[in-house]
């Protein structure tokens, strides 16, 4: 093969770290932003907070506003210092890039912050999960060294979910312990809370929690009738056969399915659940005069500064250690700032076009919601997909009809016989509309959906229905019937 040299004319973008820094802290929630400012702040002394009394005024944008504000995210007080060697920042850091453009696919949130460095309290408030609450009221009861050993291996054998797993039968063998014995520790754990711990089936579970209730409650002995003879029954939602075998009226009937609604199928789920996770609206949309405003919280935007006192320490042709550490500081101090007033307008210029683009959904509900996907942002604004997706992830928005991460404003394309498409959540919301009007002895099947969304001018299919419908977590017509 033989050997050669040729040119070629090509533009690439060049990833300093400056600008893969711009580019990470836009794709950074609130969280794990907060926790970026406070590792820049502890790692650079020329970086401070903003110590103003009354800080600066959210800046507004009217969606019909075609010319951006300049933004003041972040307060500097620059001394003036040499030009020579201080590295000229552009006015827009190109954060518009493609996903493969941006190298270390690691992890999309950062954090500077160490372990050790969590509050005390935020490592001792872990719930207690639901096998030390029984632990804990193991110990509180009197039991002999092997009934004690029999309760422990009961409670063991608890699931997360409140139910017995294991079988008393084998702890009774395993332990050398009589049958009877180990059944009569159980009957002493079912007792503890939450009532219908430990039993081994839902019949025993629901049986427990009715036997726990005070002996004058209306209706209990009817449910207790129903839950231990015909339980299956009213699994399938036979009314009229089981008001045949109850011998109960259909108002009587009633009565008793809805105290048996009020138990707890699985007692044990409020125990060791997951930690709650805080959503902290990133944009603040607001009715004003008319016109719906678009705005960065105050509470989450960062407010920093450089700081005055190190900069001025600055000397002109000194090149000792500590004048050079001071400069380079200031200088990633400076990249810094920039790099968050981008992200800041980015993300303002995102949420605007989003605003512009479904004054339906404000003014009207999610039924009026376009359908809109992320090519459509990006055209209009001019810049590229990857950079919308990184914008609209784990960002919220606060309006008055809810909080929304900024995805949930875009879905997809449905066609309709008017020849407008139709959003799949307008679509979502057709169906959450029409099942909370449903007669509740006659609810509406899917088929009879689709011939509803027909009549709207919506085609959309048995199949396409009935996803959308799990999706937001609605049973099926069988499922949803009851008794008025």
């Amino acid at each position: 093969m033989k050997q050669s040299l040729q040119l070629k004319l090509g533009t690439q973008l060049t990833m300093t770290p400056q600008l893969q820094q711009a580019i990470r802290l836009l794709q950074l929630s609130t969280l794990d932003l907060q926790q970026e400012v406070q590792s820049a702040l502890d790692s650079n002394p020329l970086l401070e907070m903003d110590g103003e009394e009354q800080p600066e005024a959210p800046r507004e944008r009217d969606t019909q506003a075609t010319q951006p504000e300049e933004q003041h995210t972040a307060n500097s007080t620059d001394p003036s210092t040499d030009s020579d060697w201080n590295q000229d920042i552009p006015e827009d850091l190109p954060v518009d890039t493609r996903w493969d453009d941006v190298y270390g696919s690691g992890s999309s949130s950062y954090s500077g912050v160490e372990a050790d460095e969590y509050a005390l309290d935020q490592r001792n408030t872990a719930p207690d999960s639901l096998h030390d609450h029984l632990l804990w009221q193991l110990n509180l009861t009197p039991l002999t060294p092997l009934d004690r050993l029999i309760a422990e291996n009961l409670i063991d054998g608890i699931a997360p979910s409140g139910l017995l797993e294991s079988c008393p039968l084998d702890l009774a063998s395993a332990l050398d312990a009589e049958k009877e014995e180990v059944l009569a520790v159980l009957k002493i754990i079912q007792q503890f809370e939450p009532a219908g711990c430990g039993a081994r089936d839902l019949r025993e579970c629901l049986l427990l929690q009715l036997q726990q209730l005070p002996v004058e409650t209306p209706w209990l002995e009817q449910a207790q009738i129903i839950v231990e003879r015909h339980l299956e029954l009213l699994g399938k939602r036979d009314f009229r056969q089981l008001s045949r075998r109850t011998r109960l009226s259909e108002a009587q009937l009633g009565e008793a399915i809805r105290l048996i609604q009020t138990l707890n199928p699985y007692p044990g789920e409020a125990f060791g659940g997951e930690e709650p996770q805080y959503v902290v609206p990133d944009i603040i949309v607001s009715r004003r005069q008319q016109r719906w405003l678009v705005e960065l919280n105050p509470e989450t935007t960062p407010k920093l500064r450089i700081n005055g006192d190190y900069a001025s320490l600055i000397k002109r042709a000194d090149n000792s250690s500590d004048n050079n550490f001071l400069r380079d500081n200031l200088q990633e101090a400076r990249w810094f700032l920039k790099s968050l007033q981008s992200r800041n307008e980015t993300l303002l210029k995102v949420a605007s076009c989003i605003v512009e683009k479904q004054q339906g959904f404000f003014e009207l509900g999610p039924e009026a919601m376009k359908p809109m996907v992320l090519a459509d942002i990006a055209e209009t604004i001019g810049m590229h997909e990857s950079t919308i997706s990184r914008v609209t992830t784990q960002k919220y928005m606060l309006t008055p009809r809810g909080v929304f991460e900024l995805k949930y404003f875009f879905s997809s394309h449905v066609s309709t016989d008017s020849g407008e498409d139709a959003s799949s959540t307008a679509i979502r919301a057709m169906i959450r509309k029409l099942v909370d009007g449903e007669e509740p002895r006659k609810p509406l099947s899917d088929n009879k959906i689709t011939q509803e969304l027909d009549q709207q001018g919506i085609k959309v299919a048995r199949r396409t229905v009935a996803k959308y419908r799990e999706s937001m977590g609605i049973p099926s017509s069988s499922e949803r019937k009851r008794l008025v």
